[in-house]
């Protein structure tokens, strides 16, 4: 586990946490034949089995030793929250006793998952509601394809997950091993079975975890852009510090490599006076000249004490008719969820932060007021 902050360990592993080739590598191990992975996904997530003794094609002995060492279990939901245009908010609980938020938007033809992969952020983006609560640990694998399980469990037969997107709490590339094989067990035929154009991860940048990426995972690829200058980006996303815009939007056209008519989206949240001059329009349409892209201007959702307010109705609009007029598909993201802090950026859960970044921030507030 990349985290140094491990959940609490129980002495039953959890089969969540394995891919199916991990699950095969897992059965081999002990003396089993690696099919009885295939077997098991089908139970678990086409069959919502979690049961062992009701996997009645695993033999008796098997299911036995299963129940002796091993468990099926997903974080648990402990609150739910409904908003006024249908988009529901789970708040999940995990062993830690921290919880993470997952959040589902219906639409008339799809419905959306947003998942977490980490308990708060340790990336710190000035505009997120999620970053200032801290950071305290990745998620497992099983607590982030748990989510998914959880949410569709909920939602029932009559509603269907059909998209997932990793754009909740945390950076999915800072979590990248635990990610990449709950995203497998999302598009495996035996598991989710969801399309890899239905499964999006997006990332502030984490420019050697992209070229990886690239390299063993073919998912759908977001990318945090939110200013065209390096100075702004800076201020706005920290890790741009680490990897400039040069960097990040090199490793986008390798990305978009890896299949014709590939586009790579980007995210752009729209701050008052901050981002949204013209100038930084006609930066945008420049930056975005070298890559197979689509664009996603955000509305700002407002969180307590934060210093940044959405830019006005018609600045966004000109922003979309400017971009739209050359040649990059521009759309503004409909703002989902605001009345349950389900928007994007306003995930925060409840996290007991371990890095410190409290304390830096009550020491950068006393020296202003000295």
């Amino acid at each position: 586990m990349n985290s140094a902050h491990a959940p609490v360990k129980s002495a039953l592993i959890n089969l969540l946490d394995f891919d199916r080739k991990g699950l095969a590598a897992f059965f081999v191990e002990h003396g089993e034949k690696p099919f009885r992975a295939t077997q098991l996904l089908k139970w678990i997530f086409q069959e919502g089995v979690d049961d062992f003794e009701a996997m009645s094609n695993l033999s008796k002995p098997l299911r036995a030793w299963l129940k002796e060492h091993c468990r099926i279990e997903a974080p648990e939901i402990v609150l739910e929250q409904m908003a006024s245009d249908g988009t529901c908010k789970w708040v999940l609980e995990t062993h830690c006793g921290n919880r993470v938020e997952t959040v589902f938007i219906p639409e008339e033809s799809r419905g959306t998952l947003c998942v977490s992969s980490q308990i708060g952020c340790a990336l710190a983006c000035s505009f997120c509601s999620t970053a200032q609560q801290g950071f305290n640990r990745n998620l497992t694998t099983g607590e982030i394809i748990g989510q998914v399980l959880a949410a569709q469990k909920r939602l029932g037969s009559e509603r269907k997950i059909t998209n997932v997107v990793m754009m909740g709490m945390g950076e999915p590339l800072l979590n990248f091993d635990n990610v990449v094989a709950a995203m497998n067990l999302m598009m495996d035929d035996f598991a989710f079975g969801l399309s890899k154009r239905r499964v999006t991860l997006s990332t502030s940048g984490v420019v050697p975890a992209m070229y990886r990426l690239t390299e063993v995972c073919d998912v759908s690829l977001a990318v945090s852009l939110h200013a065209v200058r390096d100075e702004l980006r800076d201020q706005l996303v920290p890790i741009n510090k680490k990897y400039p815009l040069q960097e990040l939007m090199e490793a986008c056209r390798d990305n978009a490599k890896i299949a014709p008519r590939r586009t790579i989206t980007f995210e752009y949240v729209m701050l008052d006076g901050i981002n949204d001059s013209l100038e930084d329009a006609k930066g945008l349409i420049k930056l975005l000249s070298t890559v197979p892209s689509k664009l996603n201007l955000i509305p700002f959702n407002p969180f307590p004490n934060s210093p940044y307010r959405c830019s006005s109705n018609s600045r966004i609009n000109l922003f979309k008719v400017m971009l739209n007029e050359a040649g990059i598909v521009t759309t503004v993201r409909k703002t989902r969820g605001e009345d349950i802090d389900a928007a994007c950026g306003q995930l925060v859960g409840k996290v007991q932060d371990k890095s410190r970044r409290h304390l830096k921030l009550k020491a950068a507030d006393n020296e202003r007021a000295a």
